[in-house]
């Protein structure tokens, strides 16, 4: 049976985001295994990861490097054998060069760009929490089906700023344009949680179980 390896470092949603990885194999109509893993040899064999994540960006990064070996397995499977991988909420900031969350703490580097805090202005509310359109920027295989004005949820304080415009995949507007997606070769990302977006979220879990990046 194929599996998805659900990263567990200790940052992420595990049971909300297993759950809706094992309800988006069957929607896709696929059998898949969806492990809850650190191991390295475990994700070695993988054949999709994903990487959750919830809270500040310099914890979840120290949590994800206290890990033995994990960073390296990762690495030598998503960037060196082209796995497909889905990152969400702090588990995609985490592909950029920096986060600037209480200094400055290297990121994995995958996608450069830099991880700040959002600044919506006005009246609006840091954290920013709550449904948001998404406006798509490029097309893409995992952003197909989602019908016309897709929503999803946000909860985050932080975002991507400066990728390049290749990467950006969609963007959402929250007092100011927000990177809500990040797309590279077999890498995709989002800000928002598709766990928690309802029918566009699982069609979006969907189309990465399906989606073949090669």
């Amino acid at each position: 049976m194929k599996t998805i390896a659900l990263i567990d470092y200790g940052s992420g949603n595990l049971h909300s985001a297993a759950r809706a990885l094992r309800v988006a194999a069957n929607t896709a109509k696929k059998t898949r295994e969806i492990r809850i893993t650190a191991d390295p040899s475990a994700i070695a064999y993988a054949d999709r990861i994903v990487l959750p994540g919830v809270g500040h960006f310099a914890d979840c990064a120290a949590n994800l490097r206290k890990h033995d070996g994990l960073v390296e397995a990762l690495k030598e499977a998503v960037l060196d054998r082209g796995v497909p991988f889905f990152g969400i909420c702090v588990g995609q900031q985490l592909l950029a060069t920096r986060g600037l969350e209480d200094g400055e703490t290297p990121g994995l580097d995958w996608i450069p760009g830099d991880v700040d805090r959002i600044q919506p202005g006005g009246e609006l509310a840091v954290p920013h929490m709550g449904w948001n359109a998404l406006s798509f920027r490029q097309e893409h295989p995992i952003l197909e089906g989602l019908g016309a004005d897709p929503h999803v949820y946000f909860t985050h304080s932080y975002a991507y700023r400066n990728p390049a415009a290749s990467d950006i995949a969609a963007t959402t507007e929250y007092g100011e344009t927000i990177i809500a997606a990040v797309a590279r070769d077999n890498m995709f990302a989002t800000q928002f949680h598709p766990e928690k977006s309802q029918r566009v979220g699982l069609q979006i879990l969907s189309n990465f179980v399906l989606w073949d990046p090669k």
